[in-house]
């Protein structure tokens, strides 16, 4: 009987041990441990548009608007190791929002659709680091209800015709209506404080001859 009454209290005492709740582990501290601090979200800002293989990139600038005219700004940085030089009208083309190429006519100077953005190139030599600026101008117009308006989606621009082009990201899309026709200016040295705003509007769009591209 007495064998029997110690095997049931080992038995109980078992039972009991199965039942306790398992002990926290302790840091080195004495203290329980802290779980791992999460990892920072990465950042979902774009980054910036690589350097060019032959040393620059081409941004916006902002785009201004007055009655039906619009100025867009571009920059153009040398980020490369050696001077790059510029004398002429930055090339751009348009695409639509499936990315069809667009017919635009690109008039250098933009006198036929408004004043103020005509001076003629002048040469410019760039150090790393510097930047120039231009701009593209055109009027939102529909004179024709039989023709589609454009809208384009994507920018691509030459530094200067027959160099290679670079997409440019938009802040919106380059509405021409149904002119089809982008004027640009010059490059010119950008200090940080030249502005591309449009003059005051304009009259009707002069029927000037439209000057060459020639550099």
């Amino acid at each position: 009987m007495r064998t029997a009454a110690r095997i049931g209290a080992l038995a109980s005492v078992a039972v009991l041990a199965a039942c306790a709740p398992t002990p926290v582990p302790e840091g080195a501290s004495g203290r329980p441990s802290e779980p791992a601090p999460s990892t920072p979200a990465a950042s979902t800002a774009a980054p910036p548009p690589a350097c060019s293989p032959e040393g620059i990139r081409i941004t916006e600038l902002g785009v201004d608007a007055a009655m039906g005219l619009r100025a867009m700004g571009l920059e153009l940085v040398n980020c490369g190791d050696r001077p790059y030089v510029l004398r002429g009208y930055p090339a751009p083309s348009l695409r639509d929002a499936d990315r069809d190429p667009l017919k635009v006519t690109v008039i250098p100077g933009a006198r036929p659709i408004t004043s103020g953005f005509d001076q003629p190139p002048a040469r410019i030599v760039l150090h790393p680091g510097e930047r120039a600026s231009a701009a593209l101008l055109w009027r939102n117009l529909v004179t024709d209800a039989t023709v589609v308006a454009s809208n384009g989606a994507y920018l691509d621009v030459a530094p200067l015709p027959g160099r290679p082009s670079y997409p440019v990201e938009l802040d919106g899309p380059i509405d021409l209506g149904n002119t089809g026709r982008l004027g640009v200016s010059a490059w010119k040295r950008y200090d940080g404080t030249s502005s591309t705003n449009p003059p005051a509007p304009s009259g009707p769009p002069s029927t000037a001859p439209t000057p060459d591209n020639r550099l």
